[in-house]
């Protein structure tokens, strides 16, 4: 390959696509394009020990050494303008251009906007970037009273940790339960509950209707029934949109994200995509999904690397998920819209217990919390293709790595797989 591979996004999937490059033996040129000026880092400690500890130092995904040793031509502020897809060029914001032979799309998705009187606001902040958490841990500094709109993990992880930090903090969520999209209705009420213990306001059924500022400041957020709530602070968490406008220009197939196939190809097969901006048939529930976690875009960049280097394997990744709220560690396995009933382990009231969910006989996910090993096991079972009884999951974690080892012996097609 005289061009080789041009990596356009340098996040988790990104960085990981680079290394797994390498990995597979691919000797060809690597450059991975960033449009941040930062070595990339990882995301999730950025709402929750960076934002409140002063001192706290980006996580760097790779040192730097890596970069070097492995070949890897990192290219931080760039930002690419357009794709020349018959051409196999990228076109580079300001001048120049960047040949490939492949090209991997590990864009990403970004904050939804807000259309709301006010939004534009100084103080009025979303949380996707270092830049963005730069921004909250400084002005959180001075806001005794923050407004979060939304109660979606992102929300949910920034109130906690903000909260033990002394500030006043109000979650406000449309919807009429927290996390609508992500958990059960039983987990979502447990997390309302453990936040509420530690002081954190939350408005269920309520929207925004303006923000009102002083000198160009946020000072205050009106809800839907006229409730005037201070904010010296608004973080703004209702949700993500893919970046799919490189693709789109191109004229690549989109619908809810870089539409691709079971080995991560475009619709232009030399153009793969993966991680938050990548829409697939998933092999579990056979619908078209587009997962924002780690553990897809790193797993999705494992397998863009195998495409690349002319392996045909296609995605079966178990998808599981986690987040870090207060006292709570959740952690979830599996998707489990369609379900139809549930099986829980362990004590709601000690804070330790999981959700199995069924779809009939068939183990669709488990939601955790603060039960890890019930998490690690999960995965396990859903890899494997093993629905246990609820009777079985009745007997506990013993009961259930006993049956497990019993269906992976009689299985062993299964197994090696």
């Amino acid at each position: 390959m005289k061009n080789g591979v041009v990596i356009v996004g340098a996040g988790h999937a990104g960085v990981q696509a680079a290394a797994s490059l390498r990995e597979e033996g691919f000797d060809g040129q690597v450059i991975l394009v960033g449009d941040e000026n930062e070595l990339p880092y990882h995301k999730p400690p950025l709402s929750k020990t960076f934002i409140k500890d002063a001192e706290a130092k980006p996580q760097p995904l790779r040192g730097e050494a890596f970069y070097t040793g492995s070949a890897i031509d990192y290219r931080p502020g760039v930002r690419i303008e357009r794709i020349d897809a018959p051409r196999r060029s990228l076109d580079i914001a300001g001048g120049g251009a960047l040949a490939f032979d492949h090209l991997i799309l590990a864009t990403g998705s970004r904050p939804r906007i807000l259309p709301l009187a006010g939004s534009e606001l100084s103080g009025v902040l979303s949380l996707r970037s270092l830049a963005d958490a730069r921004l909250i841990r400084e002005l959180s500094a001075q806001s005794d009273d923050v407004v979060i709109l939304g109660g979606g993990f992102i929300g949910l992880e920034i109130a906690a940790t903000l909260r033990a930090a002394g500030r006043t903090v109000t979650v406000v969520e449309a919807v009429d339960r927290l996390l609508g999209r992500a958990v059960a209705p039983v987990v979502a009420s447990h997390v309302r509950k453990r936040l509420e213990a530690i002081g954190v306001r939350i408005l269920t059924g309520t929207s925004i209707a303006r923000l009102e500022g002083e000198n160009g400041h946020v000072s205050v957020a009106i809800t839907s029934t006229g409730e005037r709530l201070p904010a010296r602070m608004v973080i703004v968490g209702i949700g993500a949109v893919p970046n799919v406008e490189l693709a789109q220009k191109a004229g690549l197939a989109v619908a809810n994200g870089i539409r691709v196939d079971h080995q991560m190809r475009s619709s232009a097969p030399e153009i793969l995509a993966i991680g938050d901006a990548a829409s697939y048939r998933h092999w579990f529930t056979g619908g078209d999904v587009r997962l924002e976690s780690v553990q897809n875009a790193t797993d999705q960049a494992r397998l863009a690397a195998r495409t690349v280097t002319g392996h045909v394997d296609a995605y079966s990744a178990v998808p599981w998920f986690w987040s870090d709220i207060g006292d709570m560690k959740l952690q979830m396995v599996g998707l489990t819209a369609g379900g139809d009933r549930h099986v829980v382990l362990g004590d709601l009231p000690d804070n330790k217990f999981s959700i199995y969910h069924y779809a009939g006989d068939r183990l669709l996910g488990i939601e955790s919390v603060n039960r890890p090993g019930d998490h690690m096991l999960g995965r396990k079972m859903l890899g494997a293709g093993f629905s246990p009884t609820p009777q079985t999951i009745a007997a506990g974690p013993e009961g259930l790595k006993a049956a497990l080892a019993a269906f992976l012996e009689s299985e062993p097609a299964r197994a090696a797989g």
